[in-house]
């Protein structure tokens, strides 16, 4: 393991708008030896507050996993082989671990999935074998909320195309893999970006050619590999989408589309209820050129993007709202001393700020690590996204020794730790409900960036067997939000919340025998046995 300080020398300019965005270089890669170069993919927050990457330029120069403190100073964590490019960043798991993957290497020539610990250990998960179960993962998996991991390859499957079209798949945290879906060109084919879970329980990502135009895709995958695409581009509503897809707070899905568009420099779009629109198209001017590395949604509730080149410098740093609303709030300078071509999606630190990477330029041309201050305060967020009442979340911060309350939707926690000053961890209540978690800390109370979803828990029915129109009680844990009850795939019309441990539902008609689902937040949860549909 290497460690270097942070680079001596730091640019800070700040941008023209009236509401003084600042942007920092705080690292310059290559500027010392034995420095990573070409950062790209996704940087990620671990629980001592660093943000953790990789790095994608082989050659003679080093290939690794590394971090960075918020201010600046590197740790080389684990040097690659120079076969074995780790093109995509990592993501965080429940474990404290950090999951990534590697194109190919020597010992796994179709790739692999690794875990790496935060003090360098980096273990394989799982080797892409044959290839007909995927070959070629550029995004790295992130970890469901049953645990499991999911992921892309850009390659292999059973597919028409030439190296195969691409396929999904499922890992268990042991190391099992199983394929959820195989592309075959129609319903899309190379998919480059991470996947991304949406709050009812399915996956939703993008395909970076393939379809009806070939020009890229939108699908769904359910955790048991029920496929269904969504949408096709045809270039003029952009096309090649690189990046994944965020769900904003709205429930909506937001994402970036490299090429295609009015002006074919690519777009901004939501997908909401199937509805898709196309909210900016980028003119190849002072608005930046190819929006490669997707969008984050901030605390302030805006969406902030990156564009890898414009006309007016090396990239651009841009803000759009839900609504449409686009403004470039930064522009690189053309002489890229402050860095060019950023293509990953920027992250939002617990701090507040905004942090991302360029593949290029800086002082000696081999990227740079920067900040970007746009005004925001320190919040939490938490790992996973849905948990059962008795189960442990992970809260990450600053600021959280000394903490005195934690609560989720108002529902207090009644077992909580400190275990860092950035790392909390807390059991969940009885009687809490999906929504904001808060932590009350010497500082002041802190408030997560997103809801938290209970998942609710089903302990038995009765009775347990009737013809449909027979009332069922059902009995469980945190039931007062059900939206939704189903027999097998017959959502039942009619049902009464007794209370936070009951619901009273009637067997819908067509209902057969099956599994009783329930849905409050997130994804349905399902009886222990099935419900037998008399005649």
């Amino acid at each position: 393991m290497r460690k270097l300080l942070f680079a001596t020398l730091a640019f800070v300019v700040v941008a023209t708008l009236a509401s003084a965005q600042t942007y920092t270089v705080l690292y310059n890669f290559e500027s010392h030896q034995g420095d990573p170069a070409g950062p790209s993919g996704i940087l990620v927050q671990g629980p001592d507050g660093d943000l953790y990457g990789t790095s994608s330029f082989a050659g003679s120069t080093p290939v690794d996993a590394f971090r960075f403190t918020p201010s600046g100073a590197l740790t080389v964590l684990h040097p690659f082989s120079a076969s074995g490019d780790p093109p995509g960043g990592v993501t965080l798991g429940t474990d404290g671990r950090f999951y990534g993957v590697i194109t190919d290497s020597d010992t796994a020539s179709n790739g692999a999935v690794f875990k790496l610990t935060a003090g360098g250990n980096l273990t394989t998960l799982y080797s892409f074998t044959d290839g007909t179960d995927g070959r070629n993962p550029l995004a790295p998996p992130i970890e469901g909320i049953d645990g499991n991991f999911y992921g892309t390859t850009s390659e292999g499957g059973s597919g028409i195309c030439f190296s195969g079209c691409g396929a999904l798949y499922k890992i268990t945290p042991s190391g099992t893999a199983s394929a959820l879906h195989t592309f075959n060109g129609t319903d899309g084919a190379s998919p480059h970006a991470p996947l991304v879970q949406g709050t009812d329980g399915n996956f939703y990502g993008t395909t970076y050619t393939g379809g009806y135009k070939g020009n890229g895709t939108i699908f769904r995958v359910s955790p048991s590999g029920k496929f269904l695409p969504l949408f096709n581009f045809h270039g003029t509503n952009g096309s090649n989408p690189e990046a994944g897809l965020v769900q904003g707070s709205d429930g909506a899905f937001y994402g970036t589309a490299d090429n295609g568009g009015a002006y074919n420099a690519g777009v901004v779009f939501k997908l909401a209820h199937g509805s898709f629109t196309v909210l900016h198209n980028f003119t190849g001017g002072s608005d930046g050129i190819g929006p490669v590395g997707g969008l984050m949604q901030a605390t302030d509730g805006n969406l902030y993007g990156t564009t890898f080149a414009g006309t007016c410098g090396d990239g651009t740093i841009f803000r759009i709202i839900p609504s449409g609303d686009f403004a470039t709030l930064y522009s690189l300078p053309s002489d890229g001393s402050l860095g060019c071509e950023p293509d990953s999606t920027l992250v939002q630190h617990t701090n507040g700020l905004l942090y991302g990477t360029t593949v290029a330029g800086g002082s000696v041309n081999g990227g740079t690590f920067f900040s970007f201050d746009v005004g925001l305060g320190p919040f939490v967020t938490f790992v996973p996204a849905a948990r059962q009442v008795g189960q442990t979340v992970e809260i990450l911060g600053q600021g959280l020794t000394g903490t005195t309350a934690v609560s989720f939707n108002g529902t207090p926690a009644t077992t909580f730790n400190a275990l860092s000053d950035t790392f909390l961890v807390a059991i969940v209540p009885n009687g809490a409900t999906g929504g904001l978690i808060k932590v009350t800390t010497p500082g002041g109370v802190l408030t997560s960036n997103k809801q938290f979803q209970v998942k609710p828990q089903i302990t038995g029915f009765t009775p347990t067997s009737g013809p449909a129109g027979t009332s069922v009680v059902i009995t469980g844990v945190s039931l007062s939000q059900t939206s939704k009850i189903t027999f097998s795939s017959v959502v039942a019309t009619s049902f009464t919340v007794n209370s936070d441990k009951r619901v009273t539902v009637t067997v819908p008609a067509g209902a057969t025998t099956a599994r009783i689902g329930i849905t409050t937040t997130g994804a349905p949860v399902y009886s222990p046995s099935q419900f037998t549909v008399t005649q």
